[in-house]
């Protein structure tokens, strides 16, 4: 495939992004509880195709949670609505997990300014692209992870290609299938949502379906990291606030069986850490013990509670 087209190029046809949704003909002249019904229905179709593109997506998380083991990283890569929704999802996970905010990174067309207003061609430079990832020293150990709605923002693929130059695996999602953009990266992820309301405006369904991916993408590599135990986020920061305090608390409390206060009084004992604050109460031992005891783990609790005393 020849990258350097644009998705405006009259040589390709248009992305069915582009195209007319049934539903959007005369979306300004509909009541506003007929209008919302259409969203409502046109929101259905983006978690269809999330869940049509579910193989995908689990090697995908396989392949990055692999890596982020070996300590390389994840580089999202995207422009627009793709890109400012990946930046949102790099920013929750170390106050959410508390990863190391160099392990997942953001390259957004246009540079950070992009995020709060529109960098217009910056999309379309393929070359900057190239230059903004080949800047992070790219290795094997580093998964970089594409996104363009409509399949065909040079940016992206210039990023991409860098990267698979310098030997990182790529991953690249977009919501049209290949036969309207074909790729040839490590891993292909199409989430199909089809026309939106507003013909081409991808900030609607295939944001919605994207947000939902990476959603899905990074809370599981995240538990692959050892950083869930069950439905708890247990290695949440609780000293980010009261809120996060009183969370890391309750979660003490239904691991360990524990009533609030020595729940809490644990916990200041593990110094804010949910997982040490269990290990300690698990095997009655001390902060360093329980430390060293989840590191021989790799930071997995449920492993570390497991193992006998």
């Amino acid at each position: 495939m020849d990258h350097n087209k644009t998705a405006t190029d009259p040589a390709q046809p248009l992305p069915s992004t582009e195209s007319v949704h049934p539903l959007g003909r005369d979306l300004d002249r509909k009541s506003t509880s007929d209008a919302l019904a259409h969203f409502s229905e046109a929101d259905q179709e983006a978690v269809r195709a999330v869940a049509g593109a579910r193989p995908e997506l689990a090697t995908a998380i396989d392949r990055i949670a692999e890596r982020l083991i070996q300590g390389g990283r994840l580089i999202y890569v995207g422009a627009g609505t793709s890109g400012r929704l990946a930046a949102l999802d790099a920013a929750e996970l170390p106050p959410t997990f508390q990863s190391d905010p160099n392990q997942v990174l953001v390259l957004l067309a246009g540079g950070p300014k992009a995020m709060g207003e529109a960098i217009e061609g910056a999309e379309d430079d393929r070359d900057q692209g190239a230059e903004d990832l080949l800047a992070l020293q790219p290795s094997p150990r580093d998964c970089v992870f594409g996104i363009t709605a409509s399949g065909g923002a040079p940016y992206v693929h210039g990023a991409l290609n860098a990267a698979r130059g310098a030997g990182a695996h790529t991953i690249f999602m977009a919501c049209v299938p290949p036969s309207e953009r074909p790729d040839d990266y490590d891993i292909s992820i199409r989430l199909l949502t089809g026309p939106e309301l507003v013909a081409g405006s991808t900030r609607l369904k295939a944001g919605t379906a994207t947000k939902l991916a990476l959603n899905s993408i990074s809370t599981l590599v995240m538990a692959r990291l050892g950083k869930l135990y069950g439905h708890l986020m247990v290695d949440v920061n609780t000293s980010g606030n009261s809120k996060l305090w009183a969370r890391g608390v309750r979660m003490v409390r239904e691991i360990t069986g524990l009533e609030e206060i020595p729940s809490e009084i644990l916990l200041r004992s593990a110094e804010g850490s949910v997982k040490t604050a269990c290990v300690m109460h698990r095997f009655d031992c001390d902060r360093g013990h329980a430390e060293q005891r989840l590191l021989e783990n790799a930071g997995h609790l449920r492993a570390t509670l497991q193992r006998g005393v």
